[in-house]
């Protein structure tokens, strides 16, 4: 499949302006495809599945900033947790516990994002905002979980007013939490990466514009 090297480096140009962090989306995708992107200076990849993050590491550059952006299973985190740069999904509280398990045992903070539903869609997963703030004074209690900030993803749909409101709204939700630093807000994929970067969007993670659709 083709790597659409003349797309990435305009994105690139537009996210750089806007102080964005652009992570390529490379599930599902060869080593070679990632190769191409990491030969023109690309250096975060996000992945979805863990058995697939895990034969990739292996054979490709050592600082590469490997994302975990699919939904992972708390006993799949020690498999990773040794190497991955950002857990994106982190959802419940039970796999929270589990990430600072695992770090304390490899005495490693690793770092995540807390995932806030804020779709429409029952299938998407995440705090919502009730939750959010009973755990912003429990967030102390995982010391090796360094939660950097909050992820989310809008409706699938064309109502632009809706997807908008959906990213104003992750954005607010971060003044919830005490982040020791100015928050990451993830949020923005391929078809609606502009909308979250007018909308405070601080990374966005783009698959298909760089990579084609996938089979």
């Amino acid at each position: 499949m083709p790597v659409y090297t003349d797309t990435y480096l305009s994105i690139l140009q537009q996210l750089r302006q806007k102080d964005v962090t652009l992570v390529a989306v490379s599930k599902t995708r060869t080593a070679e495809d990632i190769k191409v992107l990491y030969d023109l200076g690309q250096r975060d990849f996000g992945e979805n599945y863990v058995q697939e993050l895990l034969s990739k590491q292996l054979v490709l550059p050592e600082d590469i900033q490997w994302h975990f952006i699919g939904h992972l299973q708390s006993n799949k985190v020690r498999q990773i947790a040794g190497f991955v740069y950002l857990i994106h999904g982190v959802d419940s509280v039970k796999l929270l516990q589990e990430i600072n398990k695992q770090g304390q045992k490899i005495n490693r903070r690793i770092g995540c994002l807390l995932q806030v539903h804020i779709a429409q869609e029952e299938t998407k997963f995440g705090f919502d905002a009730a939750e959010l703030s009973e755990l912003a004074d429990q967030l102390s209690s995982f010391p090796f979980a360094a939660v950097k900030g909050l992820m989310g993803m809008a409706t699938n749909t064309d109502n632009e007013t809706q997807v908008r409101h959906e990213f104003s709204r992750l954005r607010q939700l971060a003044d919830l939490l005490p982040f020791e630093h100015e928050p990451i807000i993830s949020m923005g994929m391929s078809n609606d990466y502009k909308l979250a970067v007018e909308e405070g969007s601080t990374m966005v993670r783009i698959g298909s514009l760089l990579f084609g659709s996938r089979h």
